[in-house]
């Protein structure tokens, strides 16, 4: 059983994209906190895609278990509006109103066109840019949405989006997956602005390059950058991502919205 002060004992948090990888990470951090957890993924056998567990299913028994909080499985695309209602009205009726939400799915990992990168300015197909802005841009929307009503009829919340430092710099191979992003980025801040008055705060937590299964399985990647301490040019633990959630959802972040905290290490350092 984890030793974490269990600030948020007995609040509810919806963490989607939760069956491995940061998603699974961000439900244990808050999970260690004291929360109840909706765990969400879009298939049930997601975990197991690049070795980070079995099934959805098995993940929040594990979660519920280690931490002595109660979870629920919820399976649902989050692109599709009737999906969306049915995941947020089945963790609100199981465990409660909604206190906390991190929107980690997304991601590239939809398209068609080659991961970990299926992303040519140029080449990418039609299917798959309207996968990966559905998936990022349409999935964010749709999701805070939901989730967002039940918080402003109780004027209380936080919503923590993931994005990513692909929003924030050019690459060649991210332009749609880093404009996703920017859109979602920008929707989240805007939220923020209407949010205001509910006393419901949103932000941004942006990773860098992150030693999670799907980014070690899909890339080759520079040993030097495996190291584990002594500098931060290195690819980050799992852990130094989640953690910073606690910042959002915790009490040091009552009163800090519209914020964007990328966690990289510094690998990108500019005036902001």
């Amino acid at each position: 059983m984890s030793q974490t002060p269990r600030l948020l004992e007995g609040q509810v948090a919806l963490v989607t994209g939760a069956g491995r990888g940061l998603g699974r990470a961000f439900a244990e951090r808050l999970a260690a906190l004291g929360c109840n957890i909706g765990v969400h993924g879009m298939r049930e056998a997601g975990p197991s895609e690049y070795g980070e567990g079995t099934t959805l299913t098995e993940t929040a028994a594990e979660i519920a278990k280690e931490f002595g909080v109660k979870t629920i499985r919820v399976l649902g695309d989050l692109t599709n509006g009737e999906q969306v209602a049915r995941v947020v009205a089945t963790v609100t009726k199981e465990l409660g109103p909604i206190d906390v939400l991190v929107h980690s799915a997304g991601g590239d990992i939809g398209a068609a066109g080659g991961k970990p990168n299926p992303n040519d300015t140029v080449m990418i197909s039609e299917a798959d840019i309207r996968c990966v802005m559905d998936r990022n841009v349409l999935s964010t929307i749709l999701t805070c949405q939901h989730v967002a009503r039940g918080m402003m009829e109780r004027k209380s919340g936080r919503i923590i989006t993931i994005g990513s430092i692909s929003a924030f710099f050019g690459h060649e191979n991210s332009a749609i997956y880093g404009t996703a992003k920017a859109a979602a980025t920008e929707y989240t801040r805007c939220l923020a602005a209407q949010l205001r008055p509910y006393n419901i705060t949103a932000n941004v937590l942006a990773p860098g390059d992150t030693r999670t299964g799907r980014f070690l399985g899909t890339r080759k990647v520079d040993e030097t950058r495996m190291v584990t301490e002594g500098t931060l040019n290195r690819i980050a633990l799992v852990d130094e991502v989640a953690r910073v959630v606690e910042f959002f959802a915790g009490p040091l972040g009552q009163f800090v919205t519209g914020e964007v905290l990328r966690v990289d290490g510094g690998s990108q350092i500019w005036a902001s």
